[in-house]
């Protein structure tokens, strides 16, 4: 049998019954944070332009647009939803698949639940987790890292994966939704390097790309078979046939991937959260004044290092929201400054903080050996040194984040991020309306009609 139909028959015949309590409820997690992210998400630079265009785009009123209740067509939803979700660079990741996952699939799941109306909570909880389970074992299988950001490119399988359980495909319209949103899977890393607002608008690109390969399969639009490991297949093609075969079907249907996601406490790159918490551990437990630090160092992995300190000009001082979201220097020196990392430190205005830049500058950033060695695929520790001008050397090191899957975030936490998130969406939002939401999506395995979910996402009209 071949992967591609393995994976197919796994999806298609997982139930709800066949998760465990712990699936589920990672599963909620994730619903839960990626909604909470969105509602923060909805007034970042570049989000109320999709919003504007999709709404004047029109089409058939049938999925709704978190936060500004615009009623738009499934796959106008899932792009202006997925793009909102990922804004902040908020949302979960996987450290050894190296993606977001929730942006893509929850999104599309929406849009694409709301859209046909009557799918219990249940189901839709079941075709979550399904789908983050594709996009994550994809992630996992990649060796080779040559500019592709895998939050979009196997997104959009994931995306498909969700959607097409919804709608109830068969085992070839699964197989054609796949080989749809194989024609369409892309996703850079440039729009990072370039700090360019597609870094977030990449998700909605997936999760919208899933539902379009989702409809048009069931209307019986063929796709290319083969998809993942054919010779000119996702593996072969885009990664030059360099990829880890067995972890794709590995322990299938016994461990779930959602159990293996991180959380994020700080909205930024998760290479930055270790030198963060180091950061934060120095500036709370010594109390140094910007203009008593001389130099900073920190250590890292390469991987950090390379997309999170270079060019070091630019990481020193951030052009825009995007490069202070994948700048260590930056978050180290706002962590200094400020003993907090939030969504504000990383608005347009608050990255020319002269203070903060002033002090960004100092930062030194180097691949520490021993931490590489250390690393692997995993989110790497991280040194973090401050040097004063009167001689004294503060250090901290940290190796797991809070947020890591071995380190995790309480319910409370859970709660208060959702709800300083839901302040970023309208400062003018009722406690009750977003109490109403949390309390839905923590008892969302309750609920009849996914719909009764999403009449809730239209913050601003309640």
């Amino acid at each position: 049998m071949s992967t591609e139909l393995e994976l197919a028959r796994f999806v298609l015949n997982t139930r709800y019954q066949d998760l465990t309590e712990e699936v589920v409820k990672a599963t909620k997690r994730d619903i839960f944070d990626t909604i909470g992210v969105g509602l923060g998400g909805s007034s970042a630079p570049g989000i109320r332009d999709v919003v504007d265009y999709v709404t004047e785009m029109g089409g058939k009123k049938s999925s709704t647009v978190l936060v500004y209740g615009a009623k738009v067509p499934p796959v106008s939803a899932a792009l202006a939803n997925g793009s909102m979700c990922h804004a902040l660079d908020f949302d979960d990741t996987h450290d050894r698949a190296v993606l977001h996952t929730g942006v893509a699939v929850v999104p599309a799941a929406f849009a694409v639940a709301e859209h046909i109306g009557g799918i219990n909570g249940k189901d839709f909880i079941t075709a979550i987790t399904l789908g983050i389970e594709i996009h994550c074992r994809l992630g996992i299988a990649t060796k080779l890292w040559i500019g592709w950001m895998l939050t979009p490119l196997y997104g959009y399988f994931g995306a498909a994966t969700a959607a097409s359980k919804l709608l109830g495909l068969d085992e070839e319209g699964l197989l054609n939704a796949w080989g749809i949103a194989y024609s369409q899977a892309a996703g850079n890393t440039e729009a990072i390097a370039s700090g360019a607002l597609t870094k977030r608008l990449q998700a909605g690109f997936a999760a919208s790309g899933g539902v379009i390969s989702s409809l048009l399969a069931q209307r019986g639009i063929t796709g290319a078979r083969n998809v993942f490991e054919g010779k000119a297949g996702i593996f072969n093609l885009y990664q030059r046939g360099e990829y880890n075969a067995a972890a794709l079907t590995e322990a299938l249907g016994k461990r779930f991937e959602v159990m293996n996601l991180s959380y994020k406490h700080y909205p930024c790159c998760r290479f930055n959260h270790s030198s963060i918490v180091a950061a934060l551990e120095i500036a709370y437990k010594y109390d140094i004044k910007p203009e008593q630090i001389e130099e900073v160092r920190v250590g890292v992995n390469s991987a950090g290092f390379v997309n999170n300190c270079e060019p070091i000009e630019v990481k020193r001082r951030p052009r825009n929201p995007v490069d202070a979201q994948f700048s260590i220097p930056y978050a180290v020196a706002c962590a200094l400054v400020r003993k907090r990392v939030n969504p504000a430190d990383i608005s347009e205005e608050l990255i020319k903080d002269p203070i903060v830049l002033s002090v960004a500058s100092k930062v030194y950033p180097y691949i520490d050996p021993e931490i590489e060695k250390q690393a692997g695929r995993e989110i790497a520790p991280s040194k973090v040194e401050v040097r004063t001008k009167d001689g004294q050397v503060y250090s901290a090191k940290v190796d797991l984040p809070k947020g890591h899957a071995a380190n995790p975030m309480t319910d409370e936490e859970f709660e208060a991020k959702f709800r300083s998130c839901a302040l970023l969406a309208d400062k003018n939002v009722s406690s009750k309306v977003v109490d109403n939401l949390i309390d839905t999506l923590n008892n969302l395995e309750q609920v009849d009609d996914i719909r009764q979910v999403t009449k809730l996402f239209n913050l601003k009209g309640q």
